[in-house]
Parts: C-alpha cells; sequence; structure tokens
C-alpha cells in the first residue's frame, strides 16, 4: 500500500516538473493544427471556385502560423485566380490582386529558398502579369528544385511562348507531356507552337488526340479547323468549323473562320476561266481631229503664202511730181 502511494506521488512530481515544458508543446501542436485546418478549407474552396473565401481560410493559417512558407505561396495561388476570374470586368482589381499574389509568393521563396512550390507558383503569376522573363527564371529554378514536376516545363513554355521561341516551347510542353500525358492543355499549347512554325500536321495530331478524349471540345474542333484551313484543306475546315458551332454557336471568330473556308473552296472548285481575245483595233479613218488640225494648218499656211505673192506682183504706185 505504501509502495503504491509513493508511485502516485512521484508520479505528481514528475508531471508537476515537465508541466512547463509540456504547455508550450502543447499549445504549438494546437496552433500549427488551426493552421493546417485553415490551409485545407482554403484547397477546397479554390477547388470550388470560391476564391476570395479562400484567400480568407489562407490568411487565418499564416497568422496561426506565419513561418510556413506554403501558406504564403497558396494565398498567392487564390489571389491569382481571383485575378484571372474577374479580369473581364474589373481590370483594376485584377491587376491589385496579382500584384498582392507575387508579393505572396515572394515572401514564400524568402522563407522556403530551396522549395520548388513557391517558384512554380510565382511563376504562374507572372505569367499572368505578362513578365515572360520573370517567368522563365522561376520556371527554371523550380526545375533545378524538382526535375520531375511537369508543371514546371509547362509554365516554362508558357514563358517562350510568351517569348515567342516556338521550338523551345515545343521541346518543354513535349516533356510535361511525358511526364504527366492526361493534361490535355499542354497538347493544346503544343499545338499552338506547331502550327506557328507551319508544322500542321504535327499541330493536328495534338488536337486529334484532344478530341479522342473529349470529342466534343468546341475549343479543339475550331482550333483543328483553322488549322486545316491553314493547310488549304477547306472541306475538313469547313467540317470542324461546322461542328464547333454546333456546340458553341456564339462562337464568332469560328463563324468567321468558317465563311473565309467556304469561300476559299468554292474558289479552288470554280472551272478556270476562258481566256478572253484581245480586241482587234478598229480601223481608223482619215478624218480625225489630228487630220483636220493638219489639213487647216495647211490651209492657212497656203493662203499667206498666196497672199504675199500676190502682194508683191503689184505694181508701185506712180511718184508725183509737180510740173515748174
Amino acid at each position: 500500500m505504501r509502495t503504491t502511494t509513493n508511485q502516485i506521488r512521484l508520479l505528481i512530481v514528475v508531471i508537476l516538473l515537465s508541466a512547463p515544458g509540456v504547455a508550450p508543446l502543447w499549445a504549438a501542436a494546437k496552433k500549427g493544427n488551426a493552421a493546417a485546418e485553415h490551409a485545407s478549407k482554403g484547397v477546397e474552396l479554390v477547388q470550388q471556385k470560391q476564391y476570395d473565401a479562400a484567400v480568407t481560410e489562407f490568411t487565418a493559417a499564416i497568422q496561426a502560423d506565419p513561418k510556413n512558407a506554403r501558406y504564403y505561396a497558396s494565398r498567392g495561388a487564390a489571389l491569382r485566380a481571383a485575378a484571372v476570374a474577374i479580369a473581364a470586368t474589373d481590370q483594376g482589381n485584377s491587376q491589385a490582386k496579382l500584384q498582392q499574389a507575387l508579393a505572396d509568393c515572394a515572401k514564400a521563396v524568402e522563407l522556403a529558398p530551396n522549395d520548388y512550390f513557391s517558384y512554380m507558383e510565382r511563376s504562374q503569376v507572372e505569367l499572368s502579369l505578362y513578365q515572360y522573363d520573370a517567368a522563365l527564371a522561376d520556371a527554371n529554378k523550380t526545375i533545378e528544385l524538382k526535375a520531375d514536376e511537369p508543371t514546371g516545363y509547362k509554365f516554362r513554355g508558357f514563358a517562350y511562348i510568351g517569348l515567342t521561341q516556338w521550338d523551345k516551347a515545343v521541346a518543354d510542353f513535349t516533356s510535361a507531356i511525358e511526364k504527366k500525358p492526361d493534361d490535355m492543355q499542354n497538347y493544346d499549347k503544343r499545338a499552338q507552337c506547331y502550327r506557328e512554325l507551319k508544322q500542321y500536321d504535327q499541330a493536328i495530331a495534338d488536337y486529334n488526340t484532344i478530341l479522342a478524349r473529349d470529342p466534343n471540345n468546341a475549343d479543339a474542333l475550331a482550333k483543328r479547323g483553322y488549322t486545316y484551313a491553314l493547310k488549304q484543306d477547306y472541306e475538313k475546315a469547313i467540317a470542324d468549323d461546322e461542328a464547333a458551332l454546333k456546340l458553341n454557336p456564339a462562337d464568332e471568330q469560328t463563324v468567321s473562320r468558317l465563311q473565309y473556308a467556304r469561300t476559299m473552296l468554292a474558289a479552288q472548285n470554280a472551272p478556270p476561266p476562258t481566256p478572253t481575245p484581245a480586241p482587234t483595233p478598229e480601223p481608223r479613218g482619215l478624218v480625225t481631229p489630228l487630220n483636220v488640225g493638219i489639213l487647216l494648218a495647211a490651209v492657212l499656211i497656203i493662203a499667206i503664202v498666196v497672199k504675199i505673192v500676190r502682194d508683191r506682183s503689184k505694181p508701185e504706185p506712180p511718184t508725183s511730181s509737180r510740173i515748174r
């Protein structure tokens, strides 16, 4: 009995001695859990496209754990998505959100300079701001830190598109496809680059890949139709344009391209025109303005000459004299 009592007392002493160290650890764990919960909620809200609410959750996560770089990068991603969503209707507010996103990503890089995620997110924000050189540098850093991350190659491909370096962009989208073959955006962008390089068959092959997965992809149909038109295969261009417009009748650009393809096909199929012989010049008579003018001039000259001759042939009048 005494032994049991002593053990209880010893346990109480141990607890009392350790209490000052346990409290901060417990508080830190609780704090960490709160931050993670806010961050998790923020991710869910981004997936639901509730971007402003997601920003609020990531802000709460940062307040709970201000040294966590991922929370800043995640808030930057939510701000960028919010900016893109309102770009068409509120350009000023969109630009302000992009600048805030850029600042968040910079803070994330400062806190974790060897974390690829922060560079990757900042690269995407810079692409939205058309800062292609900066986006290229951050994409390079992403690839350096995590070579197996397909998004790094994808964003570098976007940067090369902005810099109109089509060959390099093709190489990066190809790398991204090898690492993540189910991301159809990589095929779409690579097709765009092939089209700029006038490699139309390769572009069409990429659109075929997209349409094999999603036959009702109006955007891919319209772009493939445009590529067929550039290739002067107007029948296939018309078929794709018509299919795209059935899915998206309000696409004015495709309407215009369809009209162009139809016009070109009609011209292509029209019979060649019959050559028209050159008209035989009509014989010109003697009575022309020039000839009449010459005749009148000749008559006038003759009249003047005759008058002069007559005047000279007249006898001189006698000189008058006085008889003295």
